[in-house]
């Protein structure tokens, strides 16, 4: 496998939209609150993100699939917190 210049854009980019994700993992940690999050926006933001992961295997993206590896994981902490915090 080899990173060219297109691979590190693909890169940067899943760096800043993974790390999207870290404030609203964090609040969710530190406030325990998820009234606002969707159960099922969640849930299919998920199984989105593993097919994403697959796709990423096949053609053998190491961006598509770090990004995807931490968005899933980051994904299913908030599902995980949104069924254990519900109110």
């Amino acid at each position: 496998m080899v990173i060219d210049t297109t691979e590190v854009i693909g890169l940067i980019a899943a760096t800043l939209t993974t790390g999207a994700f870290f404030p609203q993992v964090y609040k969710t940690w530190k406030t325990k609150n998820v009234d606002g999050l969707s159960l099922s926006m969640y849930a299919f933001f998920f199984v989105g993100i593993v097919l994403w992961l697959v796709y990423g295997i096949l053609i053998e993206s190491i961006a598509v699939i770090l990004a995807n590896v931490i968005t899933a994981i980051l994904a299913f902490i908030l599902l995980f917190f949104k069924i254990k915090y519900r109110r």
